[in-house]
């Protein structure tokens, strides 16, 4: 059954909307894997991506206003685009944090969590492009979800080990904010799956 016609614009932006956060996720996952010298490289990649998520959300929000019938509901339409543009910014947050704050070393913990964000990226994509195929958004929403899952665990004994070992107490508040906007942005991921089936359960 198909959701969205191919030539739809909302579709194509909602396509281009993953398409730029797999490239952020990317980027911060290999900026604090080899380190904050390259992150920083990486970082003004990240915001000029965030910029051009701002645009599209931008577009289709216009469109929205401008647009008597829409493809989908207009509230799944907004609720969609908004937590992408969610996400796209807790990835644009963390990258500003972790240089603003000089954390150097990056701890583990958060390298583990960035590579979990962009294999999130990944399946954002692969739903959101699925939208004329029920089973598959189902089964990448489902993943998206479990990758959420892990995040939080890792969060949570990130959190645990911080307090217990980190004698530094302003180490112990900056890294304490970025796990938290760390797991916001897989928050918000988990956010556009529930979307997504939303979507399906209206349209099924």
């Amino acid at each position: 059954m198909r959701f969205l016609p191919k030539e739809e614009k909302f579709f194509e932006q909602f396509n281009n909307q993953t398409r730029i956060i797999a490239l952020a996720a990317e980027a911060l996952a290999d900026g604090v894997i080899k380190g904050n010298s390259h992150l920083k490289l990486m970082a003004p990649r990240i915001e000029e991506l965030e910029h051009e998520g701002d645009e599209i959300l931008h577009d289709v929000f216009t469109r929205l206003n401008q647009t008597f019938i829409t493809p989908l509901d207009p509230e799944d339409i907004h609720s969609l685009c908004s937590h992408l543009d969610d996400v796209l910014d807790g990835i644009e947050d963390a990258a500003h944090r972790l240089l603003s704050y000089r954390i150097d070393p990056i701890p583990e913990p958060i390298i583990a969590i960035c590579r979990l964000l962009h294999l999130c990226s990944t399946e954002l994509t692969r739903a959101v492009g699925a939208l004329d195929d029920m089973p598959r958004i189902i089964k990448h929403c489902i993943e998206i979800n479990r990758i959420e899952g892990q995040v939080d665990d890792i969060v949570r004994q990130a959190i645990v080990d911080l307090f217990d070992n980190e004698t530094n107490a302003i180490q112990v508040i900056k890294l304490k904010e970025i796990y938290d906007y760390l797991e916001s942005t897989a928050d918000a991921c988990e956010d556009v799956a529930d979307v997504l089936q939303n979507i399906v359960v209206k349209n099924s």
